[in-house]
């Protein structure tokens, strides 16, 4: 009887320092050669992938929430086989132990990350272990949307179904009369993205404005607005709804989908919704409505385990999307959809966080301390923060963006 394949990944750390050591003398000089950082990052190494810039390794998540880089099982076995047809060692060199080896059920998710220098690989295996002990005791909420986050990622690298951000404007003195409805969307067509994005504006409310919100609703940036009744506003957002589900998986993006979810549901829109799904699949769905909210997507980006949520705005500001005439619902939904593009096209969250933030999390004001239990919050500066933060002189330093956060001195 033949014995089933197990394939796997194993730990970056076991491959590179221990691998050898159970190997005959004559062998392990060609596999540390093979395994040093300056050679596997180099075009010419033969677990170099066409089509990737740079060496392609894998994160994946423990289930522990603990972070690993690794390889795959096939890159080593393709690094023994081709060592031996080399003529590098003798005989096939065996492979490591199959304590070593990280099956499917041991991991929560994996990615692939690419690194183009040996200080980028370098780098990388010192922050994850950083980020390891910071987020010893971490919240569960936090972990939760950590794990939510790598499955956004995943799932929008498979470039599957369509991903629909919508947005509901209402009069502020009466939430049941909605006034604007919103929606940006893209789907993948022989690999290329295709966006569409609209805006309707209902006709009996036009002359309605707000109190305390502003009042935005003429302002559509990203195409025309279409004045319709409340009959057509209606069939209209219940056809789109009906007519995006024929793609396969609907991810509706929402930037704090509570209210939204409500309106879709009212008897104003009755929206066919019947099994919203609020938790992502471990495997590639082939159907089904699946809610995202780019809040929450951005607290796991930037280390927030609590309550707190960021308006629309802030987090396109942290994120670097520029945004014009907020609170008008088409544009709304189109900024909603650029923030999780923005996440949901990086790098793995940790990796991602760094480049966005360097060294803005743990003990920062004690460099010293320990890190242990130290989170991964962000910390962000009051002008960061304060959107009218450039008007006001003296307040922050002056930022040059052709030069690196090191290099910058404060006004």
């Amino acid at each position: 009887m033949v014995s089933p394949v197990i394939t796997g990944y194993y730990r970056y750390t076991d491959i590179f320092f221990e691998w050898h050591q159970a190997l005959p003398e004559a062998d392990r000089s060609p596999l540390r050669a093979s395994l040093a950082q300056d050679a596997f990052v180099h075009p010419d190494h033969p677990l170099h992938k066409e089509g990737v810039d740079g060496a392609e390794l894998f994160l994946g998540t423990l289930q522990s929430f603990e972070t690993r880089l690794l390889f795959s099982s096939a890159q080593v076995e393709y690094l023994r086989y081709w060592l031996h047809a080399m003529g590098l060692t003798k005989n096939l060199i065996s492979l490591p132990y199959s304590d070593c080896l990280l099956t499917e059920s041991s991991l929560r998710h994996v990615s692939p990350v690419t690194f183009k220098t040996k200080d980028e690989l370098k780098g990388a295996l010192k922050q994850i272990e950083k980020n390891n002990k910071r987020l010893k005791g971490a919240d569960p909420m936090l972990k939760t949307r950590r794990e939510i986050f790598e499955r956004v990622r995943a799932l929008w690298a498979e470039k599957i179904g369509v991903w629909c951000a919508l947005d509901f404007e209402a009069w502020d003195r009466d939430h049941t009369m909605l006034t604007e409805f919103g929606w940006s969307f893209v789907r993948w067509i022989d690999g290329q993205q295709v966006e569409e994005q609209g805006h309707l504006i209902v006709k009996e409310y036009r002359h309605y404005t707000n109190t305390f919100v502003q009042n935005n609703r003429e302002h559509f940036s990203f195409g025309n607005s279409e004045l319709v009744n409340r009959t057509t506003f209606r069939t209209r957002i219940q056809n789109l709804v009906a007519d995006l589900q024929k793609d396969g998986p609907l991810f509706l993006i929402f930037h704090d989908n509570n209210q939204d979810i409500k309106y879709l549901k009212s008897p104003t829109v009755n929206a066919d919704l019947p099994n919203l799904n609020f938790l992502l699949p471990d495997a590639k769905p082939d159907s089904g409505v699946f809610v995202l909210d780019t809040s929450d997507l951005f607290a796991a980006l930037e280390g927030e385990g609590g309550h707190n949520r960021r308006s629309l705005e802030r987090v396109c500001r942290h994120l670097q999307v520029p945004t014009s005439f907020l609170h008008n619902a088409g544009n709304d939904a189109h900024y909603t959809l650029l923030a999780i593009k923005e996440m949901a096209s990086g790098d793995p969250l940790d990796m991602q966080r760094e480049k966005r933030w360097p060294n803005r999390t743990g003990n920062i004001s004690h460099p010293t301390a320990p890190q242990t239990g130290a989170g991964v919050k962000v910390k962000f500066e009051p002008w960061e923060e304060d959107s009218d933060y450039s008007d006001m002189e003296g307040v922050g330093p002056t930022i040059d963006k052709t030069k690196p956060e090191e290099q910058q001195v404060a006004a």
